[in-house]
């Protein structure tokens, strides 16, 4: 058992310097990304606004990470992925303190800020992390990678929720929207801390000896099989349509139901966090016996039948014991899929393979929200959001059935170019200087 134990944590072994490195700003920026997403709407909904004023400001959020998702892209391949997250986490700190007078037109531009900051950030970590790890090696990084997000997750929202809350009352400043704003002023400085962890990466700006990522096409794209990048994205842009119309709004469905504070809040979002750590570290596991693909459908369908507890139940400790195992067998598989999908793409595609991910899943949840209200508004809290549960059902289960019929045998085929391109000279290190390989 000892030694079994041992073989498996070795795998998590053996990455370069700048990947574990990046492992710290996953720690601060996953901070700054679980906070916000735990407790926004909260704030929203503390200073009165409406469900269908949240759709809305969510949808702009959204659209606006559409807008930069490809630009992003074709910029980091010119200027460096470290360049282009450095401007998106400083963007995303100054737009945490542009939200907080509450003044509505001052939501509308901050959201917009953020969601173009945070998807300037998201599209460039995967193909940050591939150019940054060997192929051995993605599936473990790619997990662990995804596993301290959720753990962040997890001490974050506990600790940030409860320490906004006893603040907010040593300074008197009462209940409503206070203990929020304090919150979110401790977000915008996480933030910036964020920004500083990137410093210490090494610089993958092009130059004389260093080449470009990629030599781009029309709108900064790169594509050389078109019905391929249709099939690598198309599952995730429709799951995306089913988990924006009711995952952000989660908080809002589970506050209003059972009555509960910030505190509480924040301690049920996190508990949900530390059963999808567990399933994301051993996805690599499950894809050396079941195939990369066969792991992810097998998750994935395994956490559809969760929602329906999730939605319906009437307890609140099985809605909690429901939403652990939903969040962490349907999040489970990303990782693994992140390294996929990577591997399927030249390295001159991987910047608009990521780019494309991220955009769509961005109007997936632009599109998904004006549902959400909409729904709101026609048939109330409890109606509406038993629609919600039916149509994310739906959405879920052809998502999880077009990944097995276009890719159930891709793992008995050679990787699509894994290699080809431009690979910078910083980052090929000898297997003697790597201490290990998220």
């Amino acid at each position: 058992m000892i030694r079994a134990l041992i073989r498996y944590l070795h795998t998590f072994t053996g990455f370069g310097r700048d990947a574990r490195l990046f492992l710290v700003t996953t720690v601060v920026y996953g901070a700054v990304v679980s906070l916000y997403w735990a407790d926004f709407n909260l704030y929203l909904g503390a200073i009165g606004l409406d469900p269908s004023m949240m759709g809305w400001l969510m949808s702009v959020s959204m659209l606006a990470g559409v807008l930069v998702a490809l630009p992003c892209g074709a910029l980091s391949d010119r200027i460096g992925r470290r360049a282009v997250m450095g401007g998106g986490m400083a963007l995303v700190a100054v737009a945490l303190l542009a939200v907080l007078p509450g003044n509505v037109a001052l939501l509308f531009v901050g959201v917009a800020a953020l969601g173009a900051g945070s998807q300037a950030v998201s599209v460039v970590q995967i193909p940050y992390i591939a150019e940054h790890t060997r192929p051995e090696q993605r599936n473990e990084y790619f997990a662990t990678w995804s596993a301290i997000g959720n753990l962040t997750a997890l001490v974050a929202t506990l600790g940030g929720g409860a320490a906004a809350t006893v603040l907010a009352s040593d300074l008197g400043l009462g209940g409503g929207p206070a203990p929020y704003r304090v919150l979110l002023v401790g977000i915008a400085v996480l933030g910036a801390l964020a920004l500083l962890t990137i410093l210490p990466l090494a610089s993958d700006r092009p130059g004389p000896d260093r080449p470009r990522h990629a030599q781009t096409g029309r709108f900064g794209t790169v594509i050389s099989d078109r019905a391929l990048f249709v099939r690598l994205l198309l599952p995730g842009f429709i799951t995306s349509l089913g988990a924006g119309q009711l995952i952000p709004f989660l908080n809002v469905f589970i506050q209003t139901k059972f009555n509960l504070n910030l505190a509480s809040i924040n301690a049920v979002l996190a508990l949900t966090s530390l059963g999808t750590t567990m399933a994301i570290l051993a996805q690599p596991a499950l894809a050396r016996r079941f195939g990369r693909i066969g792991s992810i459908v097998l998750v994935q369908a395994s956490s559809i039948p969760f929602l329906l507890v999730l939605g319906f139940s009437p307890l609140l400790w099985t809605v909690i014991a429901a939403m652990a195992v939903r969040n962490s067998l349907m999040n489970a598989g990303s990782p693994i899929f992140d390294a996929f999908a990577m591997e399927r793409v030249s390295v001159a595609e991987r910047a608009t393979l990521a780019a494309g991910m991220t955009l769509l899943w961005s109007l997936g949840w632009t599109l998904s929200p004006l549902y959400y209200s909409a729904l709101q508004n026609a048939l109330g809290f409890t109606a509406g959001y038993t629609v919600d549960f039916v149509t994310i059902i739906v959405l879920y289960t052809v998502s999880t059935g077009l990944l097995w019929k276009w890719f159930r045998g891709a793992d008995r085929e050679a990787p699509r170019a894994i290699e080809l391109g431009p690979v910078q000279p910083t980052i090929v290190e000898t297997p003697a200087s790597l201490l290990e390989h998220a």
